[in-house]
């Protein structure tokens, strides 16, 4: 498989849940209000013997051209946004879903961003996101995914396999109804642990954060994983980290 990481680049994020750019050639942490978080936002493409897959969506903010920043990163990396066959979703959290769905910005008509991809998203995560709204999800970036497009597949279950080489499992860690998956293809493995284990730093300690729906669970399962993983020659994905954005033990 082949792993391509679509950096939008750093944020810090305190409790008001808006994401502010930061350089660190620019910038100081110790300026930002206090308890601010400083992360990447870094969706990946795996492109796999059967698909090109997208793992979450990112941001879903616009460059300077006005081009939506996913499908610029994407071009730049050699891939047309057409090209994307799934869009995997851990969940709905508006750094992970926002380059899901555009606006056109002369009717205000909203489009799924990947034309010709299948959405992946778990039935209880759609629902409890758009019954809970702001400020941690944007229904209206996502509200494409309550139609009944065929491209839309409505993920339900504990566990299950997406065209027998894909496999998802709710944790209900970081969010009630976060989702990982696991990409089996050509005897290699890739986790997305997705804001379960956003950070490669996280995997060996046991730090429990507040943020997280259930900290302690979350902790749980890094530790579970890195084993598992470790063992068995996982290739692990960190949507949230800046310098380690693909590891594997």
């Amino acid at each position: 498989m082949t792993i391509i990481p679509l950096s939008e680049g750093s944020f810090t994020i305190d409790k008001t849940k808006q994401f502010v750019p930061f350089d660190e050639a620019a910038h100081n942490l110790q300026d930002r209000p206090t308890g601010s978080l400083l992360v990447e936002i870094q969706p990946f493409v795996v492109i796999t013997s059967e698909d090109v897959l997208l793992l979450d969506t990112g941001l879903g903010f616009y460059n300077r051209d006005g081009v939506l920043q996913i499908h610029q990163n994407l071009m730049d990396k050699g891939i047309n946004p057409g090209e994307v066959t799934k869009v995997l979703l851990t969940h709905l959290h508006k750094d992970h879903s926002g380059g899901l769905s555009k606006e056109d910005k002369i009717t205000g008509q909203k489009t799924l961003s990947f034309p010709n991809a299948t959405y992946y998203v778990h039935k209880e995560e759609l629902d409890f996101a758009l019954a809970t709204g702001k400020p941690s999800y944007t229904p209206d970036e996502f509200i494409l995914l309550k139609s009944d497009l065929p491209r839309i597949k409505l993920l339900e279950g504990e566990t299950g396999v997406i065209d027998g080489y894909i496999r998802y499992q709710l944790t209900h860690a970081h969010s009630k109804f976060h989702q990982v998956f696991w990409m089996v293809d050509g005897g290699e493995t890739v986790f997305f642990g997705g804001d379960d284990a956003p950070q490669q730093q996280q995997m060996k300690s046991r730090f429990v954060a507040k943020y997280d729906f259930d900290g302690k669970k979350c902790m749980e399962l890094r530790q579970q994983w890195l084993q598992e993983g470790t063992a068995a020659g996982w290739t692990f994905l960190f949507y949230h980290d800046i310098k380690t954005p693909v590891f594997k033990y």
